[in-house]
């Protein structure tokens, strides 16, 4: 492959560690950058500098390695995979804002439980029950 480039020249140009440059070939994010040479050794395009690029923005937004690859899956095929990572974020989205209320609810329990916290002085108040602040707090 003409002006190719080893496994350790990228990840040295992209700044990642070879085994991440590695795992994301072993896992087919690479495949379409990704040859070998006569001893084996791996050999990519320039193309690949892009792809880890995006890899790395679309982590960076939440996506899982297994939905970038859907992604990339789709453009692999010269399709668009602009809907796919539409939809894709839509779903993180709302995932988050589920996450979010989840803790606000978590929130509200913990600042009940701290307002009627009570100082336990004798460890007999403690005996069958660990902490009673937190376990007698019905749900």
């Amino acid at each position: 492959m003409l002006n190719s480039f080893t496994i350790g020249n990228v990840a040295k140009q992209i700044n990642l560690p070879v085994k991440t440059v590695r795992y994301y070939a072993d896992l087919g994010l690479l495949s379409p950058h990704l040859s070998r040479d006569n001893n084996g050794y791996r050999l990519f395009s320039p193309a690949v500098f892009q792809r880890l690029n995006f890899i790395r923005r679309s982590q960076s937004l939440g996506l899982t390695l297994k939905e970038i690859k859907q992604i990339l899956v789709v453009y692999d095929q010269q399709q668009i995979p602009c809907s796919v990572a539409k939809q894709l974020l839509t779903d993180k989205l709302e995932e988050i804002e589920s996450k979010i209320n989840e803790l606000k609810m978590l929130k509200d329990e913990l600042n009940g439980i701290l307002s009627s916290w009570q100082e336990i002085k004798n460890f007999e108040n403690v005996k069958d029950n660990i902490c009673p602040n937190i376990a007698n707090i019905n749900h």
